[in-house]
């Protein structure tokens, strides 16, 4: 289905639900967030996603695919699995940079009971959302109990301090970081829906424990997750469940230790936890 059919049908029944504004910043959010790996989405994560927005029951769901460089691709393949399992309610809405936004479509997603942010590239779709009524409207459906969701990309946009996949010291691209570096990683702003988290995705299958640990020697203040494919961290208040079929891997650095030797960084006592399907962390 073409995108703007798409909107005309989310606007029409956007101004149903949640009708009464709320501010992200003068309530805490009553929302959860799925933040997911990358990779394939199991069935029963599907399952979850449905059940924790009930979306099934009543209400919408929105796809926001400005990750992608090809966005009725990503809503089409990020929908195609809900609309397997008899979800109807779910809708791409895609936006470009500097768009003069109206409010239909903005209440559109602040309304929404669910939002799926597809992979891609974090950094396009924080070029388009952000400082935008966009942003603001993702937290507000957080705010109203909406569930936020993201894959890879989308995954990674979750974080106030956004690992953008770039190192500034080697421009050519790797999957993996190739050392632990000072001043290497290039970190950005992110959505924020974590604020004392820096979230990493496509996590053990790609090996990119370097990446994280220099991001949590650089950033010491930051709980580093590393979130592996099929796999996401279920986050409702302070906790998250670990749910598919993988591992998440959990980076702190308590003693906040940084050491440097010819851009080499070091650190020590830092803390590795690695989680399984059903269990749960703090997030604090």
């Amino acid at each position: 289905m073409k995108l703007n059919v798409l909107l005309a049908i989310c606007v029409l029944i956007g101004s149903v639900f949640y009708s009464t504004p709320i501010s992200a910043q003068n309530a805490k959010p009553k929302g959860k967030l799925v933040i997911i790996g990358g990779g394939s989405r199991p069935s029963a994560m599907v399952d979850r996603i449905i059940k924790e927005s009930g979306i099934d029951k009543s209400g919408y769901a929105i796809i926001l695919p400005m990750s992608s460089a090809e966005p009725d691709s990503a809503v089409y393949y990020s929908g195609k699995q809900f609309i397997e399992k008899g979800i109807k309610n779910i809708y791409g809405l895609d936006f470009v940079k500097d768009e003069v936004l109206t409010t239909s479509k903005v209440d559109s997603i602040s309304n929404a009971k669910m939002i799926y942010i597809s992979g891609g590239d974090q950094n396009r779709f924080m070029d388009i959302v952000a400082g935008t009524a966009i942003e603001k409207a993702i937290h507000e459906s957080y705010a109203k109990g909406g569930v936020i969701a993201g894959t890879s990309a989308g995954a990674a946009v979750m974080s106030k301090l956004m690992i953008t996949g770039n190192e500034l010291k080697h421009p050519d691209y790797s999957s993996t970081f190739r050392n632990i570096e000072a001043d290497n990683i290039e970190i950005k702003t992110g959505l924020g829906m974590l604020t004392n988290v820096i979230i990493d995705q496509h996590f053990v299958k790609r090996s990119r424990y370097n990446r994280l640990i220099s991001a949590v020697i650089e950033h010491p203040e930051m709980l580093g997750i590393g979130i592996d494919e099929a796999t996401a961290i279920l986050v409702s208040g302070n906790y998250a469940e670990i749910i598919g079929d993988s591992q998440v891997i959990v980076l702190k650095n308590p003693k906040r230790s940084k050491n440097v030797h010819a851009d080499k960084l070091g650190a020590h006592d830092l803390q590795l936890n690695v989680y399984l399907p059903g269990e749960k962390f703090k997030l604090n």
